[in-house]
């Protein structure tokens, strides 16, 4: 499987031993810049078991992301410099704070407003559920009517495009690219819906404690809410089942917010992020436009 983001002026694509960011900068020219996956499940095997995969995942995504997001804007001509791993980390854990407000403590502030109406901890539980997430698709609706994230989200469209022609086998050029839908059961967008809908039945049977001890709960239970989510989503994008695939609907739909079609431009920039994590048995013979996987190792 391969996996990807979208960035400023480009795409990250990620492959099982290579990572890849490819931006187009402010004089037309697609930058490529790979790095080695070195995932902390290779020195511990156990991590790749199921429930402990998709924190693990969910982490390594989140640093990822951000590296990747620091090199676009430097080659995109936003930013002079990439951030340092200081930077970087206290950026993560802004973020980490922030979301917190946003989707924990707020929610499980506000769900007290439903005392009036029962002090039944099951019911509170899952009122401070639906407040996160109308919160969560708020948020999503808001940013998507940003005309910069609009840009991004056009990116976004042209990795689930290029990924979609590379897992039906044929030669990632951009007409065939086009002709696949924006949408992909393994988003990270249905992946936080799922998320959203998970935490719901999980926190539903926690009681109703102080708030700070609510919080605490919402926080330490994150781990496990993301694995049962990862491997929904993992089903999701291998199975076929009629179930399954109606279950995930919600999810594709609203990529239509984070996804918006790409111009051909993006997606020739989406097609070199992902050859440059291709094995090079995997690129297709014959075809004099593909790059050699080993052309954009990293020295």
């Amino acid at each position: 499987m391969v996996g990807g983001q979208a960035v400023i002026e480009g795409v990250m694509m990620r492959g099982p031993k290579l990572t890849a960011t490819a931006v187009r900068d402010p004089q037309g020219e697609i930058q490529v810049e790979a790095n080695p996956v070195n995932s902390i499940t290779e020195r511990f095997p156990i991590l790749k078991k199921p429930m402990l995969r998709g924190s693990v995942s969910l982490v390594e995504s989140l640093i990822i992301g951000m590296k990747s997001l620091s090199y676009s804007a430097q080659m995109a001509g936003e930013e002079d410099e990439k951030l340092t791993d200081k930077e970087l980390a206290g950026t993560i854990v802004f973020a980490l704070v922030l979301a917190s407000i946003l989707f924990i403590a707020i929610p499980t502030g506000a769900a007290k407003l439903f005392h009036d109406i029962t002090e039944d901890p099951f019911f509170l539980n899952l009122m401070e559920g639906f407040l996160r997430l109308a919160i969560f698709l708020l948020y999503i609706w808001g940013i998507s009517r940003m005309k910069d994230i609009r840009r991004v989200f056009q990116y976004h469209g042209a990795e689930h495009k290029t990924i979609h022609c590379y897992e039906a086998g044929l030669p990632l050029t951009v007409e065939n690219v086009q002709k696949f839908s924006r949408l992909h059961p393994r988003c990270g967008t249905n992946f936080l819906l799922i998320v959203m809908l998970v935490s719901i039945f999980v926190f539903a049977f926690l009681g109703w404690p102080s708030l700070w001890e609510r919080i605490a709960s919402r926080i330490l239970l994150l781990p496990v809410v993301a694995g049962i989510s990862y491997e929904i989503i993992r089903l999701a994008g291998r199975s076929q089942n009629a179930i399954i695939q109606t279950a995930i609907k919600p999810g594709l739909w609203l990529q239509y917010l984070t996804t918006r079609p790409p111009e051909d431009e993006m997606v020739e920039v989406a097609i070199e992020s992902l050859k440059a994590v291709l094995p090079a048995e995997e690129i297709t013979a014959g075809s004099g436009e593909y790059r050699k996987t080993e052309e954009v190792l990293v020295p």
